[in-house]
């Protein structure tokens, strides 16, 4: 168990972690004292009130987002990137996994990405791929009909409590620092950023603290499925152990280098558009930003290698392109948020069922080792599954008040999560957090006093 103890800014005379914003009047030099920095208290305006703030725009947080607008609950979005959809956009991952037994908005997004011709031409299987750039538009035209104030470029920095419960998050933008008042809060930033900075408990990683790796993905064109199909990880492949990725991590060691992740997939969206993921970065701790950005910048390098790789085979690889790399490195864990319930692996073996149940899981034990000698090792870690749920009490945070979390920082063990964490389940979380949290502000009660036949939720 680790602890992190952040204070809460106080709205009034708080004392900022940052340095004097001039555009506030605030000319005093301040004073520095043994690698210290002491700035002078300032106001921190409050924006705004809302029923119900999203720390988060990623699948979980623009789910639990349209959920909590369209339950009536006024609404707002809080996202440090510059688009919607989190890993789903600006991380390039185009795959909605765990997503066949889902209904609910994993199934309305899945529907309205075919009417405007956004998903795969190429048959996937059991993943549903898409277009990233028509997710993006999709997600905000659902978000601004569901009545959700969004808020690009803007970070959670700090929170405010009175008596336990949380009644303001702190946010740092190009506006400057700015407070927002709210009756519930659901942290979907897959790091747990929100309920850290509030002083909940969590766990991070296997027994010995260790986090799987990151990887950095990318979009590319100047192939064609027909010609390169045997590298490709489409439904016929994945019927028969996915050959692919030997085949793929062949030809870029034949192209003069050997990739960090010895599974890589290219997976097809259309003819000529496919989603690469060869990159593993080892041993980096995603709630520090100076080592997530060394692993974003030795994952882009290694994307671009593996292209150049690509490339000098000629033949159908000739005009390989890279069309993007993630604006954000794919984290697969961070922070374990503790809540009322904690997921557990006997969950899985058990195929456990909860009256409360927010979402049904189908998809296996997804271990990516810790580390690089053990890569060879069985994912599932020994633990097969039957299809389980996951109580909304694992999505309410025990230590907070009034704070819920939806996504992969909900609360669970290592081998739990990586199985819930893929992107269909997380959206699916948030769709059932958004609307615990609105009725529970319309009632000013908590969420874990919202009665759950009042909510009206099915799990598939």
């Amino acid at each position: 168990m680790q602890r992190r103890d952040f204070l809460s800014a106080t709205l009034a005379g708080a004392a900022s972690a940052s340095l004097p914003l001039t555009a506030l009047g605030q000319t005093t030099a301040p004073n520095v004292m043994a690698g210290s920095l002491s700035e002078p208290a300032r106001d921190i305006p409050v924006v705004d009130s809302y029923d119900v703030i999203v720390c988060g725009a990623g699948p979980a947080g623009v789910a639990a987002a349209i959920e909590a607008g369209r339950t009536g609950a006024k609404t707002l979005l809080l996202e440090v990137h510059g688009c919607l959809g989190g890993v789903w956009t600006s991380g390039c991952l185009t795959w909605i996994i765990d997503n066949k037994n889902k209904g609910g908005l994993v199934a309305e997004i899945k529907d309205k990405l075919r009417e405007r011709k956004g998903s795969a031409t190429i048959p996937t299987g059991n993943s549903f791929s898409f277009d990233a750039e028509q997710m993006k538009i999709l997600l905000e035209e659902l978000c601004l009909q569901a009545g959700v104030t969004i808020r690009l470029f803007t970070r959670i920095v700090a929170t405010s409590q009175k008596n336990g419960r949380l009644t303001h998050v702190v946010t740092e933008s190009k506006s400057g620092r700015e407070a927002w008042a709210g009756k519930v809060f659901i942290d979907c930033t897959g790091d747990g950023d929100l309920a850290a900075r509030a002083g909940c408990n969590f766990d991070y990683g296997d027994s010995a603290g260790q986090g799987q790796p990151m990887s950095m993905l990318c979009l590319i064109t100047g192939v064609h499925y027909a010609e390169i199909k045997e590298f490709i990880r489409d439904e016929e492949d994945s019927k028969i152990g996915s050959r692919s990725k030997k085949r793929l991590e062949e030809a870029i060691i034949k192209g003069g280098h050997k990739p960090s992740y010895t599974r890589p997939s290219l997976f097809p969206i259309y003819e000529d558009l496919h989603m690469l993921m060869a990159n593993h970065e080892y041993g980096y701790l995603g709630t520090d930003a100076r080592q997530v950005t060394e692993a974003t910048l030795k994952g882009r390098a290694e994307v671009h290698k593996i292209i150049h790789s690509l490339q000098s085979l000629g033949g159908p690889w000739t005009n390989l392109k890279v069309v993007a790399t993630g604006a954000q490195i794919g984290v697969r864990e961070s922070r374990r948020i503790h809540g009322l319930y904690t997921v557990s692996r006997l969950d899985l073996i058990k195929g456990a069922r909860f009256e409360d149940a927010v979402c049904r899981v189908t998809f296996g034990v997804d271990v990516h080792s810790v580390k690089k000698e053990d890569e060879a090792g069985a994912y599932n870690r020994g633990t097969n599954i039957k299809p389980y749920d996951i109580p909304i009490r694992a999505l309410i945070a025990k230590d907070v008040q009034g704070l819920m979390m939806a996504g992969r920082c909900i609360s669970g063990d290592f081998v739990a999560h990586s199985s819930y964490r893929v992107t269909g389940n997380a959206a699916i979380m948030g769709q059932g957090a958004g609307r615990v949290a609105a009725l529970a502000a319309q009632k000013n009660i908590l969420p874990q006093d919202v009665k759950w036949a009042e909510v009206k939720w099915s799990v598939e």
